[in-house]
């Protein structure tokens, strides 16, 4: 048996009173976690949920995430982890396409998604039968109370669970990417995928102990998810919470619980220099911080200098994709970080450079297209072979990322095969949000691309032609985009054109209109998407 749910249940066993989850001043130790997974796996066996099933989860980093993760593995089930900035029609869109049999979905304010909207809306989900909604985070005294629907379904669920034995090549977890053509793909990753990026990750950043993670990444995205619950749990580390990065609260709480690992993506480290606290705290976080490791997009040479003169440590870049679950390459631990590059390949793992035909590339600093192969490679997008078949072969999979490789074998992101646009470390696909727009009735043709922007790496902007006598304001557009799209997709600035420019075929040419904002149309690309 190889499931994924392994990893918190050794723990348990070894740990059980150690704290794994903190919140604010809520605390739920390692047997307090294993328990309230268990009795979400003896919620969905009641309700015949089992061995492949598809169970969806919306929640930000609240104790409810790995409880509900742990519960769906152990069920045998797969995790179907949702970014919980999507709206109605986006929920949706994901439940249908990763046939989902049930939805778990936390909403505690306005700004988290309309679950019960995606779930029953939009002409409803067919299959979904069951929705939980969780409205709180567990506490201390109770690992399952403070939520009403979610609750009342736990409340005579037994605490004990004999987790379903899994194979190593069963799907443990898909993973929701833009990939590089059309809507949003799921990126299938097996319980061995996912298993031996943990084992990698331990390798990389050396065993301690007792290690303290601040999490503050998504979790529902690879990097947070993987590299930091799902290693950090297996570790048996403590997780300290942040549901929302802000710099200032993200140094409270390094300083509160003597932080010793922080992982980001370069705009965090940018906030974090930027705050203002107090230099005998900022001192003191220093003395406990051992680990602080980057990917999402190319952190700058300035940054790394910065915080290595602040606090002591030195970023450790990496590069990896949903795909590729997400670990594919790092600086290697004991060697002298070089910044501005993603590293080297880690243990198990080819990387290469290839032409678009599939050829290699010869040659130190030759730019080429970064292909990856080894045990971190995802089985698939989930029920889209064609799509599949196009970005694998041979066991090597196309990340449509260029990059040059020194000679010592380190890679440097140089660019970015197609349009992907990385806006604060989330990918950004050009086509859905074009999509979109064209449902506007004041829209006649719209082409969204990335533009430079100093703390999100890139902005996105939309370049519109109204529709003969429409009178459509830049404002109106962006509030109507902001209802119609989750928080990281929709357009900040809105250009109105009379035509937009095209060649000889009627393509329109996204270079020209980027060129126009950045004439070296050098924004940078992906290093862990």
């Amino acid at each position: 048996m190889l499931n994924l749910a392994a990893l918190l249940e050794n723990s348990a066993r070894a740990v059980p009173d150690r704290s794994a989850v903190v919140l604010g001043t809520q605390r739920l130790t390692y047997a307090e976690l294993d328990a309230a997974a268990c009795r979400v796996a003896n919620l969905l066996h009641a309700r015949g949920i089992g061995p492949g099933d598809k169970v969806a989860l919306s929640c930000p980093n609240l104790p409810w995430f790995p409880i509900v993760y742990y519960g769906i593995l152990k069920a045998g089930a797969v995790v179907v982890p949702l970014n919980v900035l999507l709206k109605g029609r986006e929920i949706a869109y994901h439940l249908a396409d990763s046939e989902a049999k049930a939805y778990f979905c936390f909403e505690g304010g306005p700004d988290l998604p309309t679950g019960q909207e995606g779930w029953a809306g939009f002409g409803g989900t067919p299959g979904c039968d069951d929705f939980f909604l969780m409205t709180a985070a567990p506490t201390e005294n109770s690992p399952i109370a403070g939520a009403e629907t979610l609750t009342a379904a736990l409340a005579h669920q037994s605490a004990d669970f004999e987790t379903v034995a899994t194979e190593p090549g069963d799907t443990a977890v898909i993973l929701y990417t833009s990939g590089t053509t059309g809507r949003p793909k799921g990126a299938e990753l097996t319980h061995s995928n996912v298993m031996l990026n943990v084992l990698t990750c331990h390798k990389l950043f050396g065993e301690v102990e007792h290690d303290v993670h601040l999490i503050s990444l998504p979790l529902f995205h690879s990097f947070g998810q993987v590299v930091q619950m799902n290693a950090g749990l297996a570790a048996r580390a403590t997780l300290v919470l942040l549901p929302r990065f802000d710099a200032r609260s993200a140094l409270a709480l390094m300083q509160r619980h003597a932080v010793t690992f922080f992982a980001g993506v370069p705009t965090m480290y940018w906030a974090l220099l930027e705050a203002e606290a107090p230099e005998a705290d900022l001192s003191q976080i220093a003395g406990n911080l051992r680990m602080a490791g980057s990917g999402g997009s190319a952190l700058p040479v300035e940054i790394h200098r910065r915080f290595s003169e602040r606090f002591g440590v030195t970023i450790m870049e990496g590069y990896g994709l949903s795909e590729t679950s997400p670990a594919a390459t790092f600086a290697p631990r004991g060697e002298e970080v070089r910044p501005g590059s993603i590293g080297r390949p880690v243990w198990g793992v080819e990387v290469d450079l290839v032409e678009k035909d599939w050829t290699p590339v010869k040659g130190a600093d030759a730019i080429g297209e970064i292909v990856v192969r080894g045990h971190n490679v995802m089985k698939g997008y989930y029920n889209r072979p064609e799509a599949t078949a196009e970005v694998m072969r041979n066991g090597w999979f196309r990340t449509g990322d260029l990059a040059r490789r020194d000679a010592d074998g380190w890679f440097y992101i140089v660019d970015r095969a197609k349009d992907m646009i990385i806006r604060g470390g989330f990918n950004v696909y050009p086509r859905e949000i074009e999509e979109v727009l064209l449902t506007h009735p004041a829209v006649s043709m719209a082409a969204v691309i990335g533009v430079p922007h100093d703390r999100h790496g890139e902005e996105i902007k939309a370049c519109v032609v109204r529709a003969p006598g429409a009178t459509l304001t830049e404002d109106e557009l962006i509030a109507w985009c902001k209802e119609e799209m989750a928080g990281y997709k929709y357009p900040r600035l809105v250009d109105f054109r009379d035509v937009l420019p095209t060649n000889a075929t009627g393509k329109i040419l996204k270079r020209e209109l980027r060129d126009e904002d950045d004439p070296a149309d050098d924004h940078g690309t992906d290093g862990a998407r």
